[in-house]
């Protein structure tokens, strides 16, 4: 937690200051960034992805109709039992004669239709050729998270980025109304903000050589047969890429970001899928997250009931082609301390903006007060460690002068700074160590952070 401790490695300050850019309320938002329709049009075509260590390299991608394509390919946004035509075209054949077609795990009776010549039935899936267009027609008949990826040689396509994810609302969503705002129809996947994590990984050396020498080198060279990634990414970025604005001008064909903001007491349904070939076992520091459903089945013993096979784990295990939704919640919850910093008694700093008594207006079953949910146990407890003198710390970028939550300080000239809002930040992170780097320069890959914020800055 970096607001609470003072003290920030010089490795972490750098994606601090990197990612000063996100800490602006309104940035990011409190919904999964994507495209709402019943008919879309995916065109696949080459661009380049960018890295934060300076890297360039190729890749395949689709796009929602015109303009550049993205990695990962738009996020479709659907409605329970709505019929969906997604119409996939292939223009160039990608500059390397390639045929292009979807998979739709976990969408049954998908039908297949040439919308434009020519087409062929592949393997798996029947496939648009270079200039044609494959329709697939389906209904989404239940709601959660899901991956659509490559059917067309995807040990290839998915690594060079032929993947999306889809999320279906339940009947009767309704994003204004909390009690409606669920993953699931339980109301037991309600939810408050949600965020997208789509877990993908690159070779870069393939990307290379498709490039410089053509889909027939990577076979010769049995380069898919001993993939070693070196890239790691969330929604198609790497950290601290990850953390800057979504559709940022930087970055034209990466524009989801990966930040998840929230509120004390507040639920964040975390959308985890698993889209490249690896396992990634994701880690989110700040408290446990209760595992509600995967590959968009509750976990449930009887249909309808309660969500009584649910589970909660310190890290979500992301299989390939696997699909999780978690529910997390922050409270500070027995830290064994006032969060607001509410105790003039013990001489707490006099901005503390929560001055205020716990409990008055009710408390929940956990003990939590309804207004701020303050966990009351702790009202008025004082932080259990003497802090050093302000000149004798190493302040990092989030450091706002206090270890409480909106509350500001006076810092030392040029200190701090990326904190406006005094919240508590927690790093979330793939736990295999390379796997938060960018080709061995740490701190990068497949990490990102979550900001707590005091209650009375808006999350959009």
């Amino acid at each position: 937690m970096l607001n609470g401790i003072g003290v920030v490695g010089s490795s972490v300050r750098i994606t601090i200051l990197v990612a000063a850019v996100a800490l602006v309320p309104g940035v990011c938002g409190a919904a999964v960034d994507g495209i709402s329709s019943r008919q879309f049009t995916l065109t696949a075509k080459a661009d380049r992805v960018s890295t934060p260590d300076g890297g360039s390299f190729l890749f395949w991608g689709f796009t929602d109709g015109a303009g550049r394509p993205q990695y990962p390919g738009p996020t479709l946004i659907l409605r329970q039992n709505q019929t969906v035509e997604v119409t996939v075209a292939n223009p160039t054949g990608l500059g390397a004669g390639q045929r292009v077609s979807l998979a739709f795990p976990g969408q049954l009776n998908v039908v297949a239709t040439c919308a434009a010549a020519p087409c062929s039935q592949g393997p798996l899936a029947l496939e648009a050729g270079v200039g044609g267009s494959v329709k697939y027609t389906f209904t989404a008949s239940r709601p959660g998270t899901f991956l659509y990826s490559s059917a067309s040689r995807p040990d290839l396509q998915v690594e060079m980025g032929l993947l999306g994810a889809i999320v279906v609302r339940p009947t009767g969503f309704d994003a204004a109304t909390a009690a409606n705002r669920r993953a699931y129809g339980s109301p037991e996947s309600r939810y408050d903000q949600e965020y997208l994590f789509l877990l993908s990984e690159m070779d870069s050396r393939i990307h290379d050589v498709v490039e410089q020498q053509g889909v027939g080198a990577v076979d010769s060279a049995g380069l898919l047969a001993n993939v070693v990634p070196n890239y790691w990414f969330i929604n198609g970025r790497n950290a601290p890429d990850t953390m800057a604005e979504a559709r940022v001008a930087t970055l034209p064909t990466q524009p989801y970001n990966a930040l998840p903001v929230t509120h004390p007491g507040d639920r964040v349904l975390m959308r985890v899928v698993g889209g490249g070939r690896d396992m990634h076992p994701f880690h989110h520091h700040g408290n446990h997250a209760r595992v509600i459903a995967r590959d968009g089945f509750l976990l449930q013993s009887t249909p309808g009931d309660a969500i009584d096979l649910s589970h909660e784990v310190f890290t979500i295990q992301s299989l390939p082609g696997q699909t999780v939704d978690a529910l997390f919640r922050w409270t500070g919850k027995e830290l064994g301390w006032d969060i607001y910093g509410d105790n003039p008694i013990e001489g707490n700093p006099p901005e503390a903006s929560y001055a205020h008594s716990c409990g008055t207006g009710g408390v929940d079953g956990e003990g939590l007060d309804l207004a701020t949910h303050e966990y009351c146990a702790d009202h008025r407890k004082p932080i259990p460690v003497t802090l050093p003198d302000v000149m004798s710390q190493t302040l990092g970028g989030f450091w706002g002068g206090s270890p409480f939550l909106g509350t500001l300080a006076l810092l030392p000239p040029g200190q701090g700074g990326l904190n406006p809002n005094a919240g508590f930040t927690y790093m979330w992170h793939s736990h295999t160590e390379r796997e938060i780097t960018n080709y061995d320069v740490f701190p990068g890959g497949m990490m990102t952070m979550l900001i707590v914020e005091p209650l009375h800055v808006p999350i959009p």
